[in-house]
């Protein structure tokens, strides 16, 4: 009879890890993207994304189902970043790597200014304080909810909001137009 059940829920685990794989996969850019927000150096990001994902495969039991995976990998992700950065010192900072600008394309003109834009929008973010760059990341980049971000960050959500409107006003000076 065991053996009857156990064949049974054999197929299930494994749609269920072959599903838990694929969605993590599915959100490995956004993770890269907030790993970047965090880090401002395109290797640290990697690692640090990389990193992330191995915590969650170890800790792939204790995802509840049915849950949003976007904000448990986020979670995952600031508690490594925060332990990485009590570990060591920052690396050099950078928002677009080098090698971004060997790529510009056809559209070369506008490529290069969304490219400066970009990087200027970069060093402005690096600029604020790392509770409102985490804020803005995760609100406005990434596009979570205040109540997700929130949960995120583990505060509430009035300190969400409060770290958000000084952070965003706080690029808006630094940018000198409507961030």
């Amino acid at each position: 009879m065991k053996r009857a059940l156990a064949s049974v829920s054999s197929p299930l685990q494994k749609e269920a890890k072959l599903s838990f794989e694929s969605d993590l996969t599915a959100l490995l850019p956004r993770l890269r993207r907030f790993a970047r927000s965090l880090t401002h150096d395109a290797a640290d990001a990697d690692d640090l994304t990389q990193v992330a994902v191995e915590r969650a495969l170890v800790a792939r039991a204790s995802f509840a189902a049915g849950t949003r995976m976007d904000s448990w990998m986020y979670r995952i992700m600031r508690n490594a970043w925060i332990d990485t950065s009590r570990a060591r010192t920052r690396a050099a900072q950078t928002f677009v790597a080098e090698e971004a600008g060997a790529a510009i394309g056809d559209d070369g003109d506008r490529a290069m200014e969304a490219r400066a834009e970009l990087d200027r929008v970069g060093r402005a973010m690096a600029t604020l304080p790392d509770e409102q760059r985490e804020a803005v990341a995760l609100v406005l980049v990434e596009g979570l909810a205040y109540k997700e971000a929130a949960a995120v960050l583990d505060i509430p959500m009035g300190t969400l909001t409060s770290r958000l409107v000084r952070g965003r006003a706080a690029l808006m000076e630094r940018l000198g137009k409507a961030a």
